[in-house]
């Protein structure tokens, strides 16, 4: 009986030394539908096992700190401080490696208006100051000659949890409106001057679906499928464009691309291009080993060769879902980033 025992025991350690890797991440919701499906096509694929918590961009960043997640998610890049925060305490760099281009969409709830909406930056700056109180206001009536708006208040809806959307939205309005920069400025949390507030993109959609007159911001992608109307938003060039997958890539259309990947694509002088895209990042640990996360190396490689496999095949995914595939830049970039993550200084991607 005890070599029964003993034999059962060994096999079963056997096999959970052979069973593939899972892996966790923590992060933004603005790419969380994507990032659904990416993992679940994966673990087909490899048998390798993804849990991502949608919990907002600063709440993956808390837990890349802290050690508690591999990897982090963020579509707000960490900033020449956080930077040097992390090389410090960490001694090694963090990776940021793009994902996917989405689009943070102006929704709103108006009964009876049927056609999309247009906004100037300084408008859209006014609204979210509260500076502007009813619908019908002729600075909107102005931009919307024709439309019969309707003499509702304005609700302003906005996150209530640290968010890259967030960073991405304020980082525009900060761009395009001096009252704005002055007043409330730009990160992933800020001192909203009024509003309701909503956790995730999912949440801000939900409120704004549920309240006439509500005005907010979500990733394009929970717009289209909560079938929530969003404006048209006038460029710097001056023409008024829609959110959709061709603007975003105009708006991305970059001829030089940093070696660190962080990039901002706001306010775009792109004439075709949307002025709210941006790059959705995912960060890892350059030598993984320094994540005491990490267990073991075969969970770093298969970190690395995950992250190889969304820049390369799952790009495929992107698009059906409604975010932009990686310009061919940014995938040279991130090949040179991804051969350069290490464990204990060893190279994970051959």
């Amino acid at each position: 009986m005890h070599r029964t025992a003993l034999f059962l025991w060994i096999l079963v350690l056997g096999f959970a030394l052979a069973a593939p890797p899972t892996l966790t991440g923590a992060g933004a919701t603005f790419p969380y539908p994507l990032y659904a499906k990416y993992f679940s096509v994966y673990q087909k694929q490899t048998g390798v096992r993804v849990n991502y918590q949608s919990i907002g961009s600063g709440g993956g960043v808390r837990q890349l700190f802290a050690q508690t997640v591999h990897f982090g998610a963020s579509d707000a890049p960490l900033s020449d401080a956080k930077v040097a925060e992390f090389k410090k305490r960490f001694k090694t760099e963090v990776v940021h490696v793009p994902t996917a281009l989405g689009a943070v969409a102006v929704v709103y709830n108006l009964p009876g208006v049927t056609e999309p909406l247009k906004f100037s930056g300084e408008l859209l700056a006014k609204l979210f100051l509260g500076e502007i109180r009813t619908w019908n206001d002729p600075q909107i009536a102005e931009l919307n000659p024709g439309v019969r708006l309707p003499p509702l208040p304005v609700t302003v809806v906005h996150r209530s949890d640290g968010s890259g959307t967030t960073f991405v939205f304020t980082e525009y309005l900060a761009k395009v409106s001096p009252a704005w920069r002055e007043r409330v400025g730009f990160g992933k949390s800020v001192s909203w001057p009024t509003g309701l507030g909503g956790k995730g993109n999912e949440g801000v959609a939900g409120m704004v679906r549920q309240t006439p007159g509500a005005i907010g911001y979500v990733e394009l992608v929970y717009a289209l499928q909560n079938k929530i109307p969003f404006a048209a938003l006038k460029n710097r060039a001056g023409r008024f464009v829609l959110p959709s997958l061709a603007s975003v890539k105009a708006a991305a259309a970059l001829s030089d691309f940093p070696p660190d990947a962080r990039v901002s694509l706001t306010d775009t002088p792109a004439p075709e291009g949307y002025p709210i895209a941006s790059f959705t990042w995912i960060l890892v640990y350059q030598d993984m080993a320094k994540n005491h996360a990490f267990k073991s190396k075969a969970q770093a490689k298969a970190l690395a060769e995950l992250l190889w496999w969304i820049v390369h095949d799952g790009q495929a995914y992107n698009e059906p879902l409604h975010y932009a595939r990686l310009p061919e830049v940014a995938v040279r970039v991130t090949e040179k980033n991804l051969r350069a993550l290490t464990f204990r200084g060893e190279p994970l991607l051959r």
